[in-house]
């Protein structure tokens, strides 16, 4: 039998490939195998640049940054850091300039190496780009990567109170949040709410004070009403205006004056009238503008006002 030459031989020891291309097999397939086996510890190196750079919360797709501490409310890139906000400085292969701060009643930090940078009013992307930018002016890093982590919001804060769900105070964690968004964050009005919220606040230096109606908010008839609250800001939701139920009626008691209510729909409210009261009966207690009451004998279709008293008497028969 005629042996058969090395360079023609095929990988198993029989002839038809050269060896040269034994050899481009046997490297392709060594390549794979390190690429399946080494690939996620390159990702998993917490010492590696990768890890490093994901280590400081880069803004994602959506715009939303990672901030532990913040947790479910994440504030976007658009929130605006106030006096209280608690952030975490990094800068890229510096550890040593990594610190943790809180932003004073004047917007300012101490930061290493430069002193007192204000970075109130300032977004996160403005801030990192103020505090890189004083690292190069002092001349102590060339091209600094600056990252910002927002730890506890406490800054950009609006409180709402009154008869809402669940009264507090509440994040701004967008710049254009609205009235309307705000009450249902608060979990929305309460069913003894009034249809009217009272909105305090500055503008421009100046105290600013604005009545809305709340359902118009919803209807489209006064979306311009709908107005963006800014940092500081209250929104009050009084006690609805109530009349008083009494006498001869089902379930006497305090009710919620509804829009354009009328006697008859106030008397409907309570149940009616029992079987020992008459309709023709009706007394009206009502205070004057000097403050003393007046009775009168009201019309079922009469319009009822706040602090009404309507007192239904016994029938003759």
């Amino acid at each position: 039998m005629t042996p058969v030459p090395p360079s023609t031989r095929r990988c198993d020891g029989t002839a038809a490939r050269t060896l040269p291309a034994c050899v481009a097999v046997i490297v392709a397939l060594s390549v794979a195998l390190i690429g399946t086996f080494c690939a996620p510890a390159w990702g998993a190196d917490p010492g590696g640049s990768v890890a490093a750079v994901g280590a400081a919360g880069p803004a994602d797709a959506t715009g939303v940054r990672g901030a532990a501490g913040v947790g479910a409310s994440a504030v976007g890139s658009e929130y605006r850091l106030g006096p209280g906000d608690s952030i975490r400085v990094q800068v890229f292969q510096s550890p040593d300039l990594t610190v943790e701060a809180r932003v004073s009643e004047t917007g300012t930090i101490s930061y290493p190496l430069v002193g007192s940078l204000t970075l109130g009013g300032l977004s996160l992307g403005e801030a990192e780009q103020r505090i890189a930018a004083a690292l190069r002016e002092g001349r102590f890093l060339k091209a600094p990567q600056v990252n910002i982590n927002l730890l506890q919001v406490r800054g950009s804060q609006v409180a709402v109170l009154g008869q809402v769900a669940r009264p507090g105070r509440f994040t701004l964690e967008t710049a254009n949040v609205r009235a309307s968004e705000m009450i249902a964050a608060a979990g929305g009005v309460t069913p003894l709410g009034d249809d009217a919220v009272v909105v305090t606040g500055v503008r421009d230096g100046v105290p600013f004070r604005r009545v809305i109606d709340i359902p118009r908010l919803f209807t489209g008839d006064a979306s311009q009403d709908d107005i963006v609250l800014k940092a500081g800001d209250a929104l009050f939701i009084p006690r609805a205006p109530v009349y008083y139920l009494s006498g001869e009626a089902q379930r006497p008691g305090p009710y919620r004056i509804e829009r354009g209510m009328t006697v008859m729909q106030a008397l409907a409210a309570g149940g009616g009238i029992t079987p020992r009261g008459s309709q023709n009966r009706l007394r009206l207690h009502r205070a004057g503008p000097d403050g003393a009451v007046v009775q009168s004998t009201p019309q079922l279709t009469d319009p009822v006002q706040p602090n009404d008293v309507l007192f239904v008497r016994e029938s003759l028969f």
